[in-house]
């Protein structure tokens, strides 16, 4: 799960999406009028991640041309964060989560590759790094996570080179799989994991497993050591038993009953500090306290770290014409996932395109799935399914894999996994 900022110029290169939308709130609403006499409602979308991607594609796939939708996004190849952790483990190569945006821009998104700067409210246009504005009718931010300045003492993004953070995939994946196959025999890796909340719960507990994995091949005498400021984890009692059963003795996970939170770390000196104990590592995974993307700052719908959404349609609650997806908002119950925020996206498209065209709004649902690998053909998963309340996104239930399983129940799990990663990307990038 992960986005963006973006920009261009004058040249906006046009193309559409895919699919069907789960939706919300409300029923039929009356098209916009545009203000300024322009022929086609505008939305603009910035990110484009699972959120931001999905959003833009339904918007413009199901309005059949109707609204004029653009996509801002800097870069142009997207890489998941979600089966990053399968890339660090060697159980996939990093082009096989590598994406690109010629199937929207040929299904008329226009997709412009540059950084978002800034949002003017009452003109309603976004601010381009390249120069230039982007008028809109409805803006749809997606921007996934930035880190909390001085959330690690001794870290910031100047030392992701040294301890990468690897939370936003492509060069820092790579980055850090590298590091990780050059650690000399018996060598240490430290993970820094995050405070709650945090995209992907399971995220760093699952890629603790594909490291192991990793190096119960090429390095079996190396340790791992998890500095954990939580008490407890996501599929805490799964990945436990995981480590124990494929990984004994090279995991040590100090959670913050035991000082894991009382963390300093040296990126000039490699070492790892907890609770007053120096730890000399060879690779370190710094995973910081997140926060929403800047522009969502920058737009003025953030309250703290976060943007706070109404449910039955991911508006803003400071602005009725900005929608916030995926990582970036507050919004009750769904955990920040890359499955998550494209359910948010499917929600978000139908209550935009009907608030811009008068078509039918369905009531809005959403779902979420998380599945973890824990080692070869042994995956996990949680999920629930939720619904829009006046107050948030509230869980109506859910589901987790059950300790002892037997191999071909986890093994089904993990191709289930497989199925849902092409199905997912597909319903993003078309």
């Amino acid at each position: 799960m992960w986005a963006r900022r973006c920009v261009s110029e004058a040249a906006i290169n046009r193309r559409v999406f895919l699919n069907t939308a789960t939706a919300a709130a409300a029923t039929v609403s009356a098209p916009a009028v545009m203000a300024d006499g322009h022929k086609k409602p505008r939305v603009v979308v910035v990110g484009g991640g699972a959120g931001g991607a999905t959003a833009a594609r339904y918007i413009a796939k199901d309005s059949k041309g109707a609204i004029d939708v653009t996509l801002i996004e800097p870069t142009r190849t997207y890489y998941t964060c979600f089966f990053s952790n399968l890339v660090l483990g060697g159980v996939r190569d990093i082009q096989s989560i590598a994406h690109s945006y010629g199937k929207l821009a040929s299904g008329g998104v226009n997709v412009v590759h540059d950084w978002a700067i800034g949002v003017d409210r009452d003109a309603k246009t976004v601010s381009l790094a390249g120069g230039g504005k982007v008028p809109y009718d409805k803006l749809i931010l997606s921007p996934g996570i930035d880190f909390v300045d001085g959330a690690v003492e001794g870290w910031d993004t100047s030392a992701q080179n040294a301890m990468p953070h690897a939370y936003k995939a492509g060069s820092q994946t790579e980055l850090l799989r590298s590091q990780l196959l050059a650690m000399p025999q018996g060598g240490t890796f430290a993970m820094v994991a995050p405070p709650n909340p945090f995209r992907c719960p399971p995220g760093p507990y699952e890629r603790v497993s594909m490291v192991a994995h990793m190096l119960k091949e090429t390095n079996p005498t190396a340790k791992i050591i998890i500095a954990d400021p939580k008490a407890k984890f996501s599929k805490m009692a799964l990945f436990q038993e995981g480590w124990a059963d494929n990984y004994a003795g090279m995991v040590d996970w100090i959670g913050g009953d035991f000082g894991g939170g009382n963390v300093s770390v040296n990126p000039h000196d490699m070492t790892v500090t907890i609770d007053g104990e120096v730890n000399k590592v060879d690779v370190c995974n710094v995973i910081p306290a997140m926060k929403a993307g800047l522009i969502a700052d920058l737009a003025g719908v953030t309250d703290g770290n976060w943007a706070p959404v109404n449910a039955a349609d991911m508006s803003s609650k400071a602005d009725a014409d900005i929608h916030v997806l995926g990582d970036a908002c507050s919004q009750g119950d769904m955990p920040k996932s890359g499955f998550s925020a494209n359910s948010q996206a499917k929600v978000c498209a139908n209550a935009v395109r009907g608030a811009l065209t008068g078509s039918k709004v369905f009531p809005a649902k959403f779902s979420n799935t998380c599945w973890s690998m824990i080692d070869t053909d042994n995956g996990v998963k949680v999920g629930a399914t939720y619904e829009a309340t006046p107050e948030k996104i509230a869980k109506v239930d859910g589901f987790i894999s059950k300790t002892g399983e037997a191999a071909d129940v986890r093994k089904a799990t993990y191709e289930e996994s497989v199925g849902w990663y092409s199905g997912i990307t597909s319903d993003m990038f078309g």
